[in-house]
């Protein structure tokens, strides 16, 4: 049995001693003696009273007499009860003996039956019992939230929530799926993006290169000093090879964080690595401002005509992009929206190119569309619902509106 244990035993039934011994084993005759002593007094006391009374005349020798014969069997009564209590308290020490013997014994034996003693030397394997508990509660609760999701799909925010919490479990494989449901129905926002595209990078063994990096700088076009896809932007440059993007992108994020802290030496330590790796990319980062971005962009506007509403479920999937005004019809950049975000204004620019050659920088003019897609198609098809711009300059800075009026045929 544990050492520790039976020292806290000991020491508990030794506080249980001071508390009971003293009290039994005290001597009590003084106490007797002295109510003995009180009761005679009190008896002589009364005596002279009655006296003092049958020589007034108070008191007849008869009434007397029978108060006397009271007084003195009242006396008698008294004495012998103390003698009584007297006796019984001397006698009385004998339970001293017994519970010394029985308290330990009855005590020991009753925790070996119904106790555990292990359980002070476990407490390390009791807590790692109650964790896995933890983790299995947690595990019930986002399976329980999967299966919810199978009969409900259009819940973005339950999608969103799903990721979060495989994340957490460092199920990432599962994560991306969940991101990505989330991203087909809340479309381009840094939050998703930025969750997606970090997903991704685990599952590639912490590699940024291709799609999470275009995930980040969509991102960074939304929220340039998100301080999130400043660092992701400048781990996925410095993985790419280059070494200035990603000097320019941790500089920024450096002035962003607070002074001294954790987060912010632990950016200043990167780019001295990188300053050490490559000499010039400081240099060149000082020498040029800060543009994760092409500054090539357009603001849409985008809108359903009233006499379409019910034509359009609030679903459905809604497409605003570029195209450029000859040649393929593959967007220069494209953003995905539901009926039910609508009317929205976006903001088309380089990073949300489908093709690093094909992109809005490369042309002066394009045409804008905004398509609302039944099956969720890229590819327009009949029963779509369209509107569309087909001249805008891309020096033009007002925004753009499109009303969604006509059907593809």
């Amino acid at each position: 049995m544990n050492s520790v244990f039976l020292l806290l035993v000991v020491v508990l039934i030794a506080i249980a001693f001071v508390f009971i011994l003293p009290p039994l084993w005290r001597k009590q005759p003084d106490l007797d003696v002295d109510l003995d002593q009180r009761n005679i007094q009190i008896a002589q006391h009364r005596l002279a009273e009655l006296k003092e009374n049958l020589r007034s005349g108070g008191l007849s020798q008869r009434q007397y007499d029978e108060q006397l014969a009271d007084l003195e069997q009242a006396l008698s009564d008294d004495l012998d009860i103390q003698s009584k209590v007297s006796a019984v308290s001397t006698q009385s020490r004998w339970i001293i003996y017994v519970l010394v013997i029985a308290l330990p014994l009855l005590a020991g034996t009753l925790y070996w039956t119904l106790g555990n003693y292990q359980a002070v030397s476990h407490s390390a394997e009791m807590a790692i019992n109650t964790d896995a508990i933890k983790m299995a509660e947690i595990n019930k609760m986002v399976n329980g939230l999967a299966e919810k999701l199978k009969n409900n799909p259009g819940d973005a925010q339950g999608w969103l929530m799903l990721g979060r919490s495989y994340d957490v479990l460092e199920q990432h494989a599962q994560a991306i799926e969940a991101f990505a449901h989330a991203y087909q129905l809340l479309g381009d926002q840094a939050e998703i993006l930025l969750l997606y595209a970090d997903a991704l990078g685990y599952v590639n063994d912490r590699s940024l290169i291709g799609k999470p990096s275009e995930l980040i700088f969509k991102a960074l076009a939304l929220e340039p000093d998100n301080m999130k896809a400043l660092w992701l932007g400048g781990m996925a440059k410095a993985q790419e090879g280059d070494a200035v993007t990603a000097t320019r992108l941790w500089k920024k994020l450096e002035s962003l964080l607070p002074p001294d802290s954790e987060y912010q030496q632990e950016i200043q330590g990167l780019l001295a690595k990188l300053a050490s790796e490559s000499p010039d990319a400081l240099a060149q980062s000082e020498a040029e401002p800060v543009a994760a971005v092409s500054s090539a962009a357009i603001t849409v506007q985008v809108s359903l005509a009233p006499e379409l509403i019910k034509s359009a479920a609030a679903t459905d999937t809604v497409f605003v992009y570029a195209q450029a005004l000859s040649g393929p019809k593959m967007p220069l950049a494209i953003v995905r929206k539901l009926v039910s975000d609508l009317p929205i204004t976006v903001s088309l620019n380089d990073t949300m190119a489908m093709m690093p050659t094909m992109k809005l920088s490369n042309f002066s003019e394009v045409k804008l569309l905004a398509r609302v897609s039944k099956s969720g198609n890229a590819m327009s098809q009949a029963g779509d619902l369209i509107g569309a711009i087909n001249q805008v300059l891309l020096t033009d800075k007002n925004t753009q509106h499109i009303m969604i009026s006509d059907v593809v045929k």
